[in-house]
């Protein structure tokens, strides 16, 4: 048990109520890179950069149809809002609820060479509809030798944890889709990456899917570029130098990250990156390698549960490729083994005295 849950239990022991926050994180904004802002900037939280994104797309493309489940008034977390009202119904529209039937709509929208753009209203409604992206979205162009696919097409998906979700709203199952070839899969940290992610998948032509930590969507603002840029899909971005230990971690946990280094800093004198994998599908293999050849240690972190979360696969490669250079095993601090909880969701979470505590252990090995 670490200290944060002897803490909590000794609360709960003596009938206090507990101070538990909503939030498991402290934001840490994005500078704005100034060659994509061309247009200039706009302060905007991640659903208002989202909405930006695709108003971008829908402008640019006419063939672009944009479509889910109450999407047409907004969607539950308002990031298509106002766009039926421009675009008109033909364009932006709700769909049945029917996740299955989203995905093979989408799929032959975009068969047709048009372009889609699907919401799935949570990460955790997906699994009807699993079959369609992993068994016909991802191998199109693949079972015809590259005569017909069904590029021009992307999901996006709300995931993570939001602080009331319980077990159907707040599950991070990106790993299920990096098992499929032919998909390419993001998870954006803020509002910046979020529309130039966005956009990159929009434009790119294989399936994509963007899951999107849903409790940034308010709580993550910056100055975000107005024009249509886009973010590389495969590249990893290293938020913080640092020559002792390698963080990696990808949505929210990035922040958590960031703050843990701070702490760890402050409190241990260890010097930790941070790098943001920023794209599961493809991933970073050579910013990891690079960076974990300068550390010798590493922690990868997600909200996913620990077996065959996607830090299994990052820690399966470090261990092939820099096993002479490390200086303790590779270490995960994820979410649990279990359904992911209600009330308990504070001990389900890495947070960041659990990071900060697997640094103690690195660092001591």
């Amino acid at each position: 048990m670490n200290r944060y849950s002897r803490a909590l239990f000794s609360i709960l022991k003596n009938d206090q109520v507990p101070q538990l926050t909503r939030s498991h994180f402290t934001y840490y904004p994005d500078k704005y890179v100034k060659d994509v802002a061309v247009q200039g900037v706009q302060k905007m939280n991640m659903f208002q950069a989202i909405n930006s994104a695709m108003d971008k797309a829908l402008e640019e493309d006419e063939s672009a149809l944009l479509f889910g489940e109450d999407v047409g008034f907004g969607g539950v977390f308002r990031c298509s809002i106002n766009l039926r009202d421009k675009y008109g119904k033909d364009r932006v529209f709700n769909t049945p609820l029917c996740e299955q039937g989203i995905a093979g709509f989408a799929i032959g929208v975009a068969n047709t060479g048009a372009t889609a753009i699907a919401e799935i209203q949570f990460a955790d409604y997906i699994f009807p509809a699993f079959d369609q992206i992993v068994n016909e979205a991802a191998k199109y162009r693949y079972r015809s030798g590259g005569i017909f696919d069904c590029g021009s097409l992307t999901f996006r998906v709300p995931c993570g944890a939001v602080g009331h979700g319980a077990l159907y709203h707040s599950q991070s199952p990106e790993a299920y889709f990096a098992h499929t070839p032919g998909l390419k899969v993001v998870v954006p940290r803020g509002p910046i990456k979020a529309k130039g992610l966005l956009l990159a998948c929009i434009k790119d032509k294989n399936p994509c899917i963007v899951f999107e930590p849903k409790t940034l969507y308010r709580a993550a603002v910056e100055e975000v570029p107005v024009g249509s840029y886009v973010s590389e899909i495969g590249k990893a971005d290293i938020l913080r130098k640092g020559s002792d230990i390698t963080l990696i971690g990808w949505g929210t946990q990035v922040h958590v990250l960031l703050e843990v280094a701070e702490m760890a800093k402050k409190d241990l004198n260890v010097d930790c990156e941070v790098i943001d994998l920023v794209s599961i599908l493809p991933w970073d293999r050579e910013t990891i390698a690079n960076s974990v050849k300068k550390t010798g240690r590493v922690i990868v972190s997600h909200e996913a549960p620990l077996t065959q979360g996607f830090g299994s696969e990052i820690a399966a490669y470090i261990q092939d490729k820099c096993f002479l250079h490390l200086e303790a095993p590779v270490k995960r601090v994820t979410g649990w083994d279990t359904p992911f909880p209600h009330v308990f969701e504070p001990f389900y979470l890495p947070n960041k005295l659990r990071c900060l505590s697997a640094i103690k252990e690195l660092i001591n090995y």
